[in-house]
């Protein structure tokens, strides 16, 4: 059956792209926005020899591009969705036996796969926005590889992308032919208009609305070359269709907290200039979604609000300017907390020119960028893929279903080993893997429910206590959008909106605190999962929220440590406002966090009972023998305790501890606080500053003991551990003489070197014997009055010799004259001007002109 296809710049590289598939079975597709490869390549190929009848399967990154693209595409067969054109999603399809082309989620045809390994029906399957790199798309690729290989030499694979390294990809692909059609966009003039620190978003999108509103009201192209977006076709040209008024403008935002924010700060500009706002995020019912993508009824200019989802697979009619926050939001998993959580990041370029070209689909238009015009240049280049920053519990189970290890299977980008370690230790807590990573039984049934594994524990355990329609509710509640805009934590109180006996209760929060688009989602979403797992009960057991979502967050049970504050399973902490309703509770299962590393706050929660805790989790809870250092007492605590994880269910004394546990918890309480706790007389800190100046004098090779607070720290059970006795108080150590202990770790012939080589005293001309101060090991220091020297001539040393002493020369009342390491030179030039100084105030102390003959003195006058 022949079709008449509209002309599209991908319409010229199709028999290259058809003559490519039949020579090979996997080829590359570059194709820039706009260009038709979503729409037109799946139908120019759906007659060709090679599917013998067999399906294309044509894979998208959103559910709304998915039903758009089946949309279109039936449109120009002339039919309606789910006959020859078709899609299916998760809980969601339109699809008939007549249908040749299906548009699907990756995640379908990951579950496709894992059902059908060999696709016997599928000719060809089709990787739309590749560019995109989600985790389920390199999941899907991988297998699809793999099948290739093992089983279907015949399968073709086409990768179409926009903005990717497509010869990388195609080196990747064994060499697979790249085939690339030129763009047409028309040129979009580029403006930079970066926003002040303090100005809200709302604002910031005002003035460039304004902007853009201002410009179009000239019904004039934009005079700026296009600096992203390739230029190639006359200004003055017009697509069919093409409107010659001014357009719509699309505006990008990261998530959908600021599009209804930023809806809320525009809406005076709105009503004033006549504008349509129309939201466009993921959530978004589909009447929503498709009042975004029409035009106005009332024939309105529109300004949609959209996040990232706009970016690619849909061409939205009529959009002649973009407004771009330059913001994104991505899911970042973090192995050390073992979760994710939702960062608002920077687009990339190849995501700031996907933007921009949206402007440039259908006549020439503007893009306004909410930044300076060098932080263009610092952006990456491509946004990074999610397989790197994701969660990899589905991806670990489905490797594990498909029977593959990561490193036997085409990955554009490998997986983060402890990211994937993290997900196969989490599923074996599931009871999805076994010890061996093997998939168990109940891995399998997890498997084939569209939901992530977590949830489709918590399903099918939950059914099997007969709380299947809690469990059905709940899984809905955490796959969609919270439906109370009162921030509560409880998740029983979202479970009594879905309760048919309860509504009343739900009903009186007011309609300002129920989100009622999202509780329609959740019922719908509630439903279908009832019906297929064939749940007929209605009534919830409210009660049963915490065993529930335990059940699904094993590793997020916490018990509360303090006001509003929690200790999860794996010892991280968690907050809660005190003044939630659950901050009193023991135990609480946590459902949404924000993954913070230390005391991430809580979103989601339900109460757990102690009973129903120690039920779930029999056989983990164990009893411990804990000899711990308590810092907060300064002591070791001797316990038995019974444990879940680093939970303390119940804790009593501990009969008759070990003495060396007793002892090794004290040394590690005194590493904690520092040896500066301990008993340091003079004598005890001098040897270890004597032994510290010899060694480093003698390179180590006298092999004396490291003396330093470092070292001692670390040896603290080498020369501390036959002192401390039966200790168990910070307290006891500090009586502890330690000069007994340092000179334990001194052999005899050390002890006598170290007395020959560093001595702790020096007799010095007048008889006086002086302590030497070590304090700078390596400038052992002399305190002495000058009149004691008279008659010496040079600098008394140690270490045979091999150290001068530093003299602090004092005056008679022992104040500091003079600091010398040469004796020699001070008595021909410092001391005359030391004379000088100190004859007159001290005239009955002796003051010779020579003070190399002198007799040296202790005294005012020396004796006869």
């Amino acid at each position: 059956m022949s079709l008449s296809l509209p002309f599209l710049p991908v319409t010229e590289v199709l028999p290259d792209l058809t003559a490519a598939l039949v020579r090979h079975n996997a080829a590359v597709l570059e194709a820039p926005p706009g260009a038709g490869k979503t729409t037109l390549v799946p139908l120019a190929l759906r007659d060709q020899p090679w599917l013998a009848g067999r399906k294309i399967l044509m894979l998208e990154p959103r559910r709304l591009a998915t039903r758009a693209a089946a949309a279109r595409m039936a449109h120009l067969l002339g039919e309606p969705v789910g006959q020859t054109v078709g899609y299916r999603m998760r809980l969601d399809s339109e699809v008939s036996p007549a249908t040749r082309i299906e548009v699907m989620t990756e995640g379908t045809l990951l579950r496709q796969l894992q059902r059908d390994p060999e696709l016997a029906e599928v000719g060809a399957i089709l990787f739309d926005e590749f560019h995109e790199r989600n985790l389920d798309s390199d999941l899907a690729l991988a297998f699809s590889r793999d099948l290739q290989a093992v089983l279907r030499e015949d399968l073709r694979l086409l990768i179409m992308s926009a903005t990717l390294d497509g010869r990388g990809i195609a080196d990747k692909l064994d060499g697979a032919p790249l085939i690339s059609a030129q763009g047409r966009s028309y040129p979009v003039a580029i403006h930079y208009r970066p926003t002040p620190k303090n100005l809200p978003l709302g604002r910031a999108v005002g003035r460039a609305l304004q902007d853009a509103l201002h410009d179009a009201s000239r019904q004039d192209a934009p005079r700026d070359a296009p600096r992203d977006i390739p230029r190639d076709i006359p200004r003055d040209s017009r697509q069919d269709g093409a409107p010659d008024r001014p357009g719509d403008v699309l505006v990008f935002l990261p998530g959908e907290r600021e599009i209804r924010q930023v809806c809320g700060d525009l809406s005076a500009l709105a009503r004033t200039e006549n504008l349509a706002l129309r939201p466009l995020y993921g959530s978004l019912r589909t009447e929503g979604q498709q009042a975004a993508l029409d035009p106005d009824p009332q024939g309105r200019r529109k300004v949609i609000l959209a996040t990232a989802i706009a970016e690619t697979s849909l061409t939205i009619e009529g959009v002649r300017a973009v407004i771009d926050s330059g913001l994104s939001r991505e899911p970042r998993f973090d192995p050390g907390s073992g979760m994710s959580r939702l960062i608002t990041t920077k687009v990339s370029q190849a995501g700031a020119t996907q933007r921009a070209g949206r402007a440039g689909r259908q006549g020439p238009g503007s893009c306004y960028r909410l930044w300076p015009e060098p932080q263009q240049r610092g952006l990456a280049a491509f946004a990074q893929p999610e397989i790197l920053a994701a969660d990899l519990t589905a991806f670990a189970l489905d490797l594990a279903l498909w029977g593959a290890r990561e490193d036997e299977l085409l990955f554009i980008d490998p997986p983060p080993a402890a990211a994937l370690s993290q997900a196969r230790a989490l599923l074996q807590r599931l009871e999805a893997l076994d010890g061996d990573l093997r998939v168990t039984g109940l891995g399998r049934r997890m498997a084939e429910l569209p939901l992530h594994p977590r949830l489709a524990h918590m399903l099918l355990k939950g059914q099997a206590l007969k709380l299947g329609a809690e469990a059905a509710a709940i899984a809905a509640l955490l796959m969609e959008r919270d439906p109370l805009i009162a921030r509560a934590a409880n998740l029983a109180l979202r479970l009594e909106l879905l309760d048919p006996g309860r509504q009343r209760r739900g009903a009186e929060a007011g309609p300002d605190q129920v989100n009622g688009a999202a509780l329609a989602r959740i019922r719908k979403t509630t439903g279908e999962l009832r019906r297929r797992l064939k749940i007929s009960n209605q009534r919830l057991d409210v009660g049963a929220c915490g065993q529930l979502l335990a059940l699904a967050y094993p590793d997020r049970v916490a018990q509360r440590r303090g006001p509003g504050l929690f200790r999860l399973v794996s010892g991280q902490g968690a907050r809660l406002d005190e003044h939630d309703a659950l901050a009193q509770d023991d135990f609480l299962a946590l459902g949404a966090l924000d993954g913070q590393n230390r005391d991430s706050r809580i979103y989601l929660a339900a109460p757990l009972s102690l009973a129903a805790l120690e039920q779930l989790f029999a056989d983990e809870i164990a009893w411990r023998d804990a000899v711990r250092w308590d810092g907060r007492s300064q002591s070791v605590l001797a316990r038995r305790q019974r444990r879940l994880g680093a939970l303390v269910l119940s804790d009593k004394p501990l009969p008759a501890p070990d003495p060396a546990q007793i002892t090794a918890a004290l040394l590690q309480g005194l590493r904690e606080t520092g040896l500066q706790k301990l008993n340091w007389r003079q004598e005890s800190r001098q040897l270890c500053q004597r032994v510290i100046c010899l060694r480093a004098l003698a390179g180590g090779e006298d092999r004396l003991p490291d003396f330093s607070d470092s070292a001692l720290l670390d040896g603290l059970e080498d020369w501390l551990t036959p002192f401390v006795g039966k200790a168990t108080r910070l307290e006891a150590l500090t009586r502890l003489d330690l000069l007994d202990p340092l000179l334990a770790q001194l052999s005899w012939a050390q002890q006598q070197q170290l007395a020959q080589l560093a001595p702790t005293h020096l007799t010095v001309p007048s008889g006086s014997r002086i302590r030497l101060d070590y304090s700078d090991p390596q400038a052992p220091a002399l305190p002495v009055k000058l009149q004691e020297l008279f008659g010496l001539a040079q600098t008394p040393t140690i270490a045979a010799g091999r150290l001068p002493v530093t003299l602090h020369l004092l005056s008679p009342a022992g104040r500091p004259v003079q600091v010398t390491r040469d004796l020699e030179n001070f008595w021909k030039v410092g001391y005359l001007e030391v004379k000088k100084d100190l004859k007159g105030r001290y005239p009955r102390h002796p003051w010779p002109d020579d003070p190399w003959s002198a007799s040296p003195t202790r005294r005012a006058k020396p004796r006869a």
